[in-house]
This record gives C-alpha cells, structure tokens and sequence, in this order.
C-alpha cells in the first residue's frame, strides 16, 4: 500500500465529473487500499478517487458512530455511488476538505439519506445513512460530480493553527 499524494484546490481535476468504474480488478483493488491509507495518513473521514487526481466514482469512507462509546470505525467503499432518497430535514454543520487545507464553512446538508452504491467487489448495496455518516457520504459524491464544499457553503473561514492542531489529533 502507498500514501497518494492528495490533489489541492484550485487543480482543475477537482471541477471534473468523474466516470464511472467499470472493472473490478486488481488494480482497482489496490487504489482502494491506497486511498484507505492516504485518508488515515492525511487524517480524513472520506477521500474521492478525483482528491488523488483518478477520474473515477469512487469514495472510501471511515467514520465510528460518536454516540456509541468505544465504537470502532466501519470502513465503507463507495463505487459508483448514488442518493436515491433524502429526508426532508435538513442540518447546517461545519465542513472541511482535505483537498482545500486550512478552510471549514458552514454547510448544509441532509440529515438522512440512502445511496445505492457497489462495493469493492462489485456487488451492488444500499446504505441508510444519518447525521455525520449521511454529511460525509454526501461530501464525497459531491466530490465525483466536481463540487468542492466551499460551492455549498456559507461562511467559509480560514482555520487558525490551533484549530487546525485540534483537527489533526
């Protein structure tokens, strides 16, 4: 496995529509490995094939549920995702990118939603996602479709260094 080289804003491979995965091989298994470590390394929650300069719809995605006390992280592989349904209810949260470092924005985002997606096998699935698990699946399919957080958001900042020191542990 290797630690891939995040694409910075404004690298105009970040704007594209990425296309979808059409073959389920070693090498695409291998860039799914790849871009696990590279968003545990960075750190992140999420990482889009299009941050590591890939035009493909393809997020990883790991995040353990706050609520529930000594939760371990669930690791989720997004192919070719889609939101097939959205709750009503919208949230407004603060968001960050690991391909836009040093900025955050208000947000707003869904509360609840279902994408159907393909695994890293090909083997077709449907998440019902809530809260911050649904923020950052949407984050990352914004990123295949080339929309950055900062087109959504409100109030985008820069972080100081001491918040950007409390994000990073």
């Amino acid at each position: 496995m290797a630690v891939l080289d995040i694409v910075k804003f404004p690298d105009p491979r970040l704007r594209l529509k990425a296309k979808p995965v059409q073959t389920f091989d070693k090498s695409l298994q291998k860039l799914i490995d790849d871009m696990l470590e590279t968003m545990r390394a960075a750190p992140g929650v999420g990482l889009a094939a299009p941050q590591i300069g890939q035009s493909l719809r393809l997020a990883v995605v790991e995040y353990a549920d706050e609520e529930e006390e000594d939760a371990k992280p669930k690791t989720y592989v997004l192919i070719n995702p889609e939101i097939v349904k959205t709750s009503q209810e919208t949230v407004v949260a603060t968001e960050a990118c690991l391909s836009l470092p040093n900025l955050a924005g208000e947000v707003e985002r869904y509360e609840d939603i279902t994408v159907k997606a393909k695994n890293r096998y090909g083997k077709p699935m449907k998440i019902t996602a809530s809260g911050w698990l649904a923020r950052i699946f949407q984050h990352e399919i914004d990123h295949l479709n080339g929309v950055l957080f900062i087109d959504r958001a409100t109030n985008v900042y820069e972080l100081t260094d001491e918040e950007m020191a409390e994000i990073k542990d």
